[in-house]
C-alpha cells in the first residue's frame, strides 16, 4: 500500500545504513549539567575537551547571576523580530559593548554565527560579484556564498598566492574574499595581512569569521585583528560568536555604520527572525567584560596550549601545527579516530572523533579544545591517556 511518503523512507534508511557502514554516521549525546570543564553522561563524570567554552565562562556565577536578573525582568524570550518589539536595552548594551570590543563604529546581534555570514554574504554579494574562500572555510561560509548572487570560487587553504591569481582570474567587478580568522577544524590561523594585502590590490573587500579567535588571540582578546595589529583603517569585516570564548549564545556582525544600517535594512537572516532573549544579551553583556577584565584566564589558557603541545612532542603524539586551543590529533582512518575516542573515554575523557564531510576524506582526527577551566594536571593526565591509546595493548 502506498503511503503518502511514497518511497521517502526506504530510501531514507537506505542512505543512513550506508553512512553507519561508511564510519561517518553522527550521534548526539544527552549530557547532564557538570561545571567547567566536566562533562556528565549517562551519570559518569568525564574532563571535558570537546568544548569551545574556551575560558570557561558558561557557568561563571557573574554571567549566570546576569541572565537570572533579567530573565526576571525581561522574561525568557524576546517575542518579537529586532525590527518589530524585540529589540531591549540589554541587545543595545550589548552591540555597544561588542563594537569598542573590536574598534569598529557599529557592531549588529545576530542568533547564530551561520545566521549572520549568511546575511552579511547576501547582502554585500550583487549579482555580478565573486565570492573567494578559502577551502576549509566552515559550512555556514560556504553556504552563504552558494546561497548568494554571486558566484563562488575556492582557494587553496591560507594560499595568499593562489587567492592573488584567482583574483586575476576573475576579471572587473565586485569581488570579496571570505576566510576563517582560526580555522574550527585545524586550529591555524588565516594569514590576515597577506590576504589583506591581495584583496586590496586587487580591489576587493576581506570578510573574517573571527568565531573561534574572539576572547583567545589578541592581548585583550580582540581576535586575529588584534593578533596581527592591524590598525582601524585596515580591519575586515568581522562576525564573531557569543558561544564560543563567551560562554552564552548569539552571534554580531562588527562593521562601518553603512554596513550595519544596511543589514538592518536588506539582512533577511536578520530581519526574519525572532531576537536573541534579552537575558541571554545581558549574560553575553557580562562575559565580554569578564574577558577583558581577567586575561589571566586567557594566559592560562595559553599556558595549557604550550603545555599539552610540549608534553605531545617528549610522548611523540604527532598533533597537527596550532596555537589556538584547538588541538588536531590527526588520525586519518575513521574507524581509527572512533576508537580512540571511545578508548580515552574509557579512561574518562570525552573527546570527539571529527570525520568526512567535516573534514577531507583521509583526514580524521580528534579533535582535542582546551579551556581555561582546565589545569595542568588535566592535560597531563590525557596525554598519558592518550598516549596508552595509541599505543594499544601489549606494546
Amino acid at each position: 500500500m502506498t503511503t503518502a511518503l511514497g518511497d521517502l523512507a526506504p530510501r531514507l534508511a537506505a542512505a543512513l545504513a550506508s553512512r553507519r557502514q561508511g564510519n561517518g554516521y553522527r550521534t548526539r549525546t544527552e549530557a547532564g549539567p557538570a561545571a567547567a570543564p566536566h562533562i556528565r553522561v549517562a551519570g559518569r563524570e568525564y574532563i571535558n575537551l570537546a568544548s569551545n567554552d574556551y575560558l570557561g565562562l558558561s557557568t561563571h556565577p557573574d554571567v549566570v547571576q546576569a541572565f537570572r536578573d533579567a530573565a526576571a525582568q525581561y522574561g525568557v524570550g524576546a517575542g518579537a523580530s529586532h525590527l518589530v518589539t524585540g529589540h531591549r536595552h540589554p541587545h543595545g548594551e550589548l552591540e555597544r559593548a561588542l563594537a569598542a570590543l573590536c574598534g569598529t563604529p557599529r557592531a549588529l546581534l545576530f542568533s547564530t554565527a551561520y545566521m549572520a555570514n549568511l546575511g552579511r554574504v547576501s547582502t554585500l554579494c550583487p549579482r555580478a560579484g565573486v565570492v573567494m574562500e578559502d577551502r576549509l572555510n566552515h559550512a555556514s561560509l560556504l553556504d552563504a556564498a552558494a546561497l548568494s548572487p554571486g558566484r563562488l570560487v575556492r582557494y587553496r587553504h591560507t594560499d595568499a598566492d593562489d587567492l592573488g591569481r584567482r583574483l586575476a582570474a576573475a576579471g572587473r567587478g565586485p569581488r570579496m574574499v571570505v576566510t576563517d580568522g582560526v580555522f574550527s577544524m585545524d586550529g591555524d590561523i588565516a594569514p590576515l595581512p597577506d590576504l589583506l594585502a591581495v584583496a586590496r590590490h586587487h580591489g576587493a573587500i576581506l570578510l573574517v569569521d573571527d568565531a573561534h579567535a574572539f576572547g583567545v588571540l589578541g592581548d585583550h582578546g580582540g581576535g586575529t585583528c588584534e593578533h596581527f595589529g592591524l590598525a582601524p583603517a585596515d580591519r575586515p569585516i568581522v562576525v564573531g560568536t557569543l558561544g564560543k570564548a563567551f560562554g552564552v549564545f548569539g552571534a554580531f556582525v562588527a562593521g562601518p555604520e553603512s554596513l550595519i544600517e544596511s543589514l538592518i535594512q536588506r539582512a533577511r537572516s536578520y530581519i526574519y527572525t525572532t531576537a536573541l532573549p534579552p537575558a541571554v544579551a545581558a549574560a553575553a553583556l557580562v562575559a565580554v567584560g569578564l574577558m577583558q577584565a581577567e586575561p589571566a584566564r586567557r594566559a592560562h589558557l595559553h599556558a595549557l596550549i604550550r603545555r599539552l603541545r610540549a608534553g605531545a612532542r617528549r610522548r611523540g603524539l604527532d598533533f597537527a601545527d596550532s596555537q589556538t586551543p584547538i588541538q588536531p590529533f590527526l588520525v586519518g582512518d575513521e574507524a581509527r579516530a572512533l576508537a580512540l575516542a571511545e578508548a580515552l573515554r574509557l579512561e574518562g575523557f570525552w573527546v570527539t572523533a571529527i570525520r568526512p564531510p567535516t573534514v577531507p576524506k583521509g583526514t580524521a582526527r580528534l579533535r582535542v579544545t582546551l579551556s581555561a577551566a582546565h589545569t595542568a594536571a588535566d592535560v597531563d593526565a590525557f596525554l598519558d591517556a592518550l598516549e596508552r591509546a595509541t599505543r594499544g595493548p601489549g606494546d
